[in-house]
């Protein structure tokens, strides 16, 4: 990564499709841990759910490293990680990742293969794009059908 990268969305201000999460807060999600332990992950509904981190202004984005849950081995299903410039995504809308091999999600049948949680995250390549907001899209998992988000973290640097 180019020099004064860094993780651009520490307590940032995150919103959800699911504004009442069954466990935790939704700041929990760029709080800065990552450990995964009991208490220290957000738990949303089932079926389809996102996440959207505001990074209050634009950056140029490297990349967006993100933990569901490792506790235990499983796949999040239909996971995809888009950035755009506007909170309801309808500009300049970029998709990162995509495992979405159906198109469950509607944002057209994703390339990308399914993948096990794990503590290290999934990092996915951003190529410097600019963009204020990155979401992040999942509809279950192989455990249940509950979405889980320990953390994302977003590297980049202020636009100019």
């Amino acid at each position: 990564a180019p020099e004064g990268v860094k993780n651009v969305a520490r307590r940032k201000k995150v919103v959800s499709s699911d504004m009442e999460p069954i466990i935790g807060d939704l700041g929990m999600i760029t709080d800065g841990d990552r450990s995964g332990e009991e208490g220290s992950y957000v738990e949303l509904g089932p079926g389809k759910q996102h996440v959207t981190v505001d990074l209050g202004a634009p950056h140029e984005i490297y990349a967006v490293l993100f933990w569901h849950f490792h506790n235990n081995p499983r796949v999040y299903f239909d996971v995809v990680v888009q950035m755009a410039d506007d909170l309801d995504f309808k500009e300049n809308v970029r998709t990162l990742f995509s495992n979405d091999h159906d198109n469950t999600s509607g944002f057209g049948p994703g390339k990308d293969m399914n993948y096990v949680e794990t503590a290290e995250g999934k990092l996915v390549d951003a190529k410097g794009g600019i963009a204020r907001y990155v979401r992040l899209h999942s509809s279950g998992n192989s455990a249940n059908e509950l979405n889980h988000y320990v953390e994302v973290e977003v590297f980049g640097r202020p636009a100019k």
